[in-house]
């Protein structure tokens, strides 16, 4: 008896151990299949961005929402990341920490400190009028900031060039029309073996009546600037506007100073019992414009009605560059030619003096140094301004060409001007050098008289 029931305990022991394994292995089998069927259902209510972009599972921070109606729904947020099904697994920690370090990343803006003006512009607004309202720097350069009523903003380095236009740069090609009184008709050439420049001044044609007779008394004087002490004169032609002259004059100069020289024929009526009226004038800039003088070449001009002579005091080369960003403006004096000689010796002791100018105050001013005993310096000397870009429409530059005198007041030989309020090239000089920032820009300026 007791045997059977030993064998009866052991065979029941055995068959309960069979019945277990059995479960666990049906668990093992049919547990993974139940468990992918919810995320499949899932998977398949996230919406796809792209037909052609690998599947990819938007995990959120929160699982599943409740809604009144029960129905289980999913929420996908914003900022949400995507992971790869070839990626490991991450855990949830970690994914919670990296949404949060997105989201802050995303919120956070960048700290913005306005840099104070420099003090070279300070010093520049003391200068200024008191009148005059300067408005501050916006350095903000990638922000549109909420302006208040009244306030203004100006950016560093956003020049707008077409706001400086003017008619002298818009209207292309068209020039202002010179008014002409007749054509004059003249020869040159050059001897090589005595070094002389011969001007035959052949005829005029068509000049206007200066006398009540409704006819003129014409004659020519002609000069080889940059010399106005030796001139030539013709006879004069009673009653003609259609004046022959046919008269030959020779100046001794260097063949390779030719290129320096100009011709300047000024026409006069005479008048026996008062002062000659001027009638008109001719300027030759360029001896070589129409041959190399080695042979005689027949030339024709327009002559220019003046009431003056006018008075060719010389040239002057500078360069402007200007950087918005800086605030800073370089004004580089090259060298002048021909200028007026003012000493006795028939030489100057020219220097550049540089005056920044604003509504007729000089604010600053600068000079390059003194070149001894002549009519063409050469300097290279640079001048530097500091203009913040709100003022650069509201100043210009004086540039005037002074002779030293040892003895005495030093005397002007000539000035120019450059900037918004000025005249032909000098306006149009200032408004290159706007269009064209962080460039150096050289032109060559006629001098006038004071």
């Amino acid at each position: 008896d007791i045997s059977v029931s030993l064998l009866a305990v052991v065979v029941s022991f055995c068959g309960l151990a069979l019945l277990v394994v059995s479960l666990f292995v049906f668990w093992k089998l049919c547990w993974p299949c139940w468990r992918s069927k919810p995320l499949t259902s899932n998977a398949n209510n996230v919406p796809q961005s792209n037909s052609s972009a690998p599947t990819e599972v938007f995990e959120t921070s929160e699982k599943k929402e409740i809604k009144e109606n029960g129905k289980p729904t999913t929420k996908v947020l914003e900022a949400a990341l995507k992971i790869s099904h070839t990626s490991p697994d991450i855990p949830a920690e970690v994914q919670n920490a990296l949404k949060e370090h997105l989201i802050r990343h995303a919120r956070m803006q960048r700290q913005i400190t306005e840099p104070t003006s420099s003090s070279r512009h300070n010093s520049f607004r003391r200068h200024l009028p008191r009148q005059m309202q300067v408005s501050s720097v916006d350095f903000n350069m990638g922000t549109d900031p909420i302006l208040q009523r009244g306030e203004t903003t100006t950016s560093i380095g956003r020049i707008k060039p077409e706001l400086y236009k003017q008619k002298s740069v818009d209207s292309d090609g068209q020039q202002e029309d010179v008014k002409t009184c007749g054509k004059l008709n003249f020869t040159l050439r050059y001897d090589y073996e005595n070094e002389l420049l011969a001007v035959t001044i052949v005829k005029a044609l068509d000049l206007p009546a200066k006398d009540f007779t409704g006819t003129s008394d014409p004659y020519v004087k002609i000069y080889l600037l940059p010399d106005r002490k030796k001139k030539f004169q013709t006879r004069v032609h009673r009653k003609t506007l259609n004046p022959v002259f046919d008269e030959t004059f020779q100046f001794p100069v260097a063949y390779d100073q030719l290129s320096n020289r100009k011709l300047h024929f000024s026409v006069y009526d005479f008048d026996r019992f008062s002062r000659h009226d001027m009638i008109g004038e001719v300027i030759l800039d360029n001896l070589f414009e129409v041959s190399d003088l080695s042979r005689e070449a027949n030339v024709w001009k327009d002559i220019h009605c003046a009431t003056t002579e006018s008075i060719d005091l010389g040239e002057i080369m500078f360069s402007l560059c200007y950087l918005p960003t800086a605030g800073r403006m370089t004004l580089t004096v090259i060298k002048c030619r021909n200028l007026k000689a003012m000493d006795i010796t028939g030489s100057s002791d020219p220097y550049v003096k540089v005056s920044l100018m604003c509504e007729g105050r000089r604010l600053k001013k600068r000079k390059t140094t003194t070149k001894k005993n002549t009519l063409n310096p050469v300097y290279n000397e640079a001048i530097i301004f500091d203009i913040p870009p709100e003022n650069v429409d509201q100043v210009s530059l004086s540039i005037a060409v002074m002779d030293y005198d040892r003895v005495g007041h030093n005397e002007v030989i000539g000035v120019c001007r450059t900037g918004i309020d000025a005249e032909g090239l000098g306006r149009d000089h200032w408004n290159e050098m706007l269009a064209y920032p962080r460039k150096p820009i050289t032109h060559w300026h006629p001098l006038v008289e004071v």
